[in-house]
This record gives C-alpha cells, sequence and structure tokens, in this order.
C-alpha cells in the first residue's frame, strides 16, 4: 500500500523535524514548509492526505492557511489538524469553527501525535468513499456519519414512504422540515404561475437527494413535488442534515457540488427556453430524459409521461408539443403508444438543429 503523504507546516525548525522524523518513522511520506505562505503553496503542489500545521507563525498564520485551503477545490477536503502551544479553549474554538479536523497541544509525545493522525486518516478515507446514489448508498452515507457519533439520531429518525403516482411529497410555499432521498421510482418537481400554468424545473430518479435547495436557503418551498410512479421516498430530518454538513466538510462540499450543478442546470434550461425553437426544446426535453433515466444511451429508452408534463418541461402549449412529437415519430427518432414514449434516436435528437 502507497505510504500516506503528510504536509507538515510548523516554522520551529527543531519542532519541525523531530515531528517529521516521528511520522517519518511511522511509514508516512512527509513534506515539510517553514511558514503558512510556503505551506500553502506546498499544498496545492503536493496533494497531502493530511496536513498538520502550527497556528503561531511568521507570513501567515495557522488560521490563515485553513482559511486558504478552504477556498481551494483541491485542498479544501484535506483532514487539517493544528498544533499550537497554547491551550486555551478560545485557542480550540476557533480553529473548530473554522473547520480543523482537530487540535494537538504542545508539548505532545510519540504515541499522541501517531494516534490523532492515524484515527483523522481513518475517518477521512470513509469520507472520502464518493457514496453511491442509491439506496445502499444511503445506507453508507448514514453509517459512516454515525461512524463519527455526529448523528447517531439520522438512521433512527430516517422515514421511508411508499407514495402512489402523483401523490405530493410537498408543496410550493410550504415550509421545509426534511430532505428527500429517492430510493425508487421517479418524481417531478415544478412551479405554477397564477393561471396555474406548470413548468418542470426537474426530474429525479433513483438515488437523487431532493428538497435541499430551499432547506439550505431557509426559505419556504419555492416548487411542488410530485411522484410521475410509484415510488419510495427516504426523509431526513433538517436539524440532522445541518448537524452533519457542520460537523464535516467533506460532507457539506458534496452538497455544495450538487447544489452548484443543480443552479446550473437551471440557468442552462432557461437560456434554451429563451432562445431555442420549439422543436429543438421538445428533443431536448426528450434527451434530459434519457440522461436522467438511463445509463446507455445507445439503447432504445421507454418511459410513460403525460404530453402535459412533457409540455411543462419544454415551457409550450400542450398541443404544440404533440404536433412535435407526431412529427418526430413520422421521422423515426421516436415512437408513441398512448402516454408510453420510446425514443430511438438519442444522438439525432441532442444534435438537433436549432
Amino acid at each position: 500500500m502507497e505510504a500516506k503523504k503528510i504536509l507538515l507546516i510548523e516554522d520551529n525548525p527543531e519542532m519541525r523535524e523531530n515531528t517529521a522524523e516521528i511520522l517519518e518513522l511511522a511509514n508516512y511520506k512527509v513534506v515539510t514548509a517553514k511558514n503558512g505562505k510556503e505551506g500553502v503553496q506546498v499544498a496545492a503542489e503536493f496533494g497531502p492526505d493530511m496536513i498538520i500545521c502550527d497556528i503561531m507563525m511568521p507570513e501567515l498564520d495557522g488560521y490563515g492557511v485553513l482559511h486558504m485551503l478552504s477556498k481551494n477545490e483541491k485542498t479544501a477536503n484535506i483532514p487539517f489538524i493544528f498544533l499550537t502551544a497554547k491551550a486555551e479553549k478560545e485557542d480550540y474554538r476557533k480553529g473548530m469553527t473554522m473547520g480543523a479536523d482537530d487540535y494537538l497541544t504542545k508539548p505532545y509525545d510519540d504515541i499522541e501525535l501517531l494516534n490523532i493522525v492515524e484515527m483523522r486518516l481513518q475517518k477521512s478515507e470513509r469520507l472520502k468513499r464518493q457514496f453511491e446514489r442509491s439506496a445502499s448508498g444511503l445506507d453508507q452515507f448514514i453509517e459512516d456519519a454515525q461512524a463519527f457519533d455526529m448523528i447517531a439520531k439520522l438512521a433512527e429518525d430516517k422515514k421511508t414512504r411508499t407514495l402512489k403516482k402523483k401523490d405530493t411529497i410537498y408543496t410550493e410555499g410550504s415550509y421545509p422540515s426534511n430532505i428527500y432521498f429517492l430510493r425508487k421510482g421517479k418524481v417531478k418537481s415544478y412551479k405554477s404561475n397564477g393561471s396555474g400554468k406548470e413548468y418542470i424545473t426537474d426530474l429525479y430518479k433513483e438515488g437523487d437527494f431532493f428538497g435541499y435547495l430551499d432547506l439550505l436557503q431557509g426559505e419556504p418551498y419555492q416548487e411542488t413535488a410530485i411522484c410521475l410512479e410509484e415510488s419510495e421516498v427516504s426523509m431526513i430530518p433538517k436539524d440532522d442534515f445541518f448537524n452533519l454538513l457542520q460537523a464535516n466538510r467533506e460532507v457539506s462540499s458534496k452538497f455544495i457540488k450538487m447544489l452548484s450543478n443543480e443552479i446550473k442546470d437551471r440557468e442552462d434550461r432557461l437560456l434554451q427556453l429563451a432562445y431555442n425553437s420549439v422543436r429543438k426544446r421538445v428533443a431536448q426535453a426528450l434527451v434530459m430524459l434519457v440522461q436522467r433515466y438511463q445509463e446507455d444511451k445507445s439503447k432504445p429508452f421507454s418511459m410513460s409521461i403525460t404530453r402535459e408534463d412533457i409540455a411543462s418541461i419544454v415551457g409550450t402549449a400542450t398541443e404544440t408539443v404533440i404536433r412535435t412529437l407526431s412529427d418526430f415519430k413520422e421521422e423515426k427518432l421516436i415512437d408513441m403508444k398512448g402516454s408510453l414514449i420510446t425514443v430511438f434516436e438519442y444522438e439525432k435528437l441532442a444534435r438537433m438543429r436549432n
């Protein structure tokens, strides 16, 4: 097994050499930096599995190092341990609030140092594993959280509901109390205008978290979520969700990425609504269904979906969608039998000219 890499940032030469020697004797690969500014640069280049950093240093102190590393996607999730000669609670509190994973007070002995390094590396390894977006993945996600005594209550409070087609999960204007995980089935979220016309904002598949955008913003739901077919939905109470985000930077980073991807997708779709022809928008709606619900794009894809729902994705009248789908059928891009639509030519639809 390849040796774990540790970056040691320490301005005291004797302390730096002694600590590095202890870690190297324990078979860690160690790189050192003599001040915070140098440490930030080395962290980006070296890609360590852990950073051990003194607080009181010239040029850039430990708090500054942690702050700068947390802004870089490549270094934001590296386990970070503070070293300090002070034992005041204020230092400890400040460091942990900023996102440090642990704290070691000088003078420390060999066993103290190695124990804390090994423990934090083990915990980081478990949370580094990208949890699978599946029902078993959610269980692993919860199991990992329990291992750190962060939210042992989460598994107890996790409730799963079996819902029928057209059952409502939450409604626009209500206040969030959970985030949701789709174990099985398909779900749509949509917004309504004053006359009751729907615009579908997103489609969720098995393995998706949803309902967290408004929860994170502390606002009422801006949309309604309804099942497109019989579905199983797990609910995670908001307090336990926030405890998990606040307790671990790695977990919060995953949700930040999911959040940013969701916002980008919605912005792209709004641009498509503004500038693309109806024909291209209908093609993109079909492409979106394939992308959401089937991994192998080379195989035909079938799904039961109403023409009204497709119109809500496209942002046009149902009659216009029906005419366009009929054109696609004549062109042998798709087939239709009742509400069942089968996509034969995914690539041609994806490359549809405006």
